[in-house]
């Protein structure tokens, strides 16, 4: 029995750290989960504005926008992220976040355009498995 190997194409994920939140150790633990799995990630940094974060993603053409947030800005920073990318033709980049996010904050994120919510203890393979499929579903769309 003969198998082909078929070259998983790459994806490239920014981790954003917006606003003053000056955490980062959740961010980076995605981000090296995510390059292990094949991914290139960008990493932002620390204390990026929604504008910077969405320059960074349309220079760095991604795939995905992922949001760490812990200070509770989550319901101001991620919808502006998701309309900015919209005012720039991008709204096709998914967007994705997690952190300390309350359970009832969750859906109307989700119902603003935020397409998936991480919380704590969520695993590195859920994370790398959804943008996997996620990213594979943009591209399958884009070239439709």
């Amino acid at each position: 029995m003969s198998t082909t190997n078929t070259p998983q194409p790459t994806y490239r994920v920014l981790i954003g750290k917006p606003g003053l939140d000056g955490h980062d150790r959740g961010a980076k633990v995605i981000a090296r989960a995510l390059r292990d799995a094949g991914f290139e990630v960008i990493y932002s940094g620390l204390h990026q504005t929604p504008e910077m974060l969405v320059a960074t993603a349309l220079q760095e053409d991604v795939d995905a926008v992922g949001l760490s947030i812990l200070s509770g800005a989550h319901n101001s920073l991620m919808p502006k992220l998701i309309n900015l990318l919209a005012e720039k033709d991008a709204a096709d980049i998914i967007v994705f976040g997690g952190g300390i996010i309350p359970d009832e904050d969750i859906e109307p994120l989700i119902d603003k355009g935020v397409r998936k919510i991480f919380t704590p203890g969520t695993s590195t393979v859920e994370v790398v498995d959804y943008l996997r499929k996620a990213c594979a579903e943009r591209h399958a769309a884009l070239n439709s």
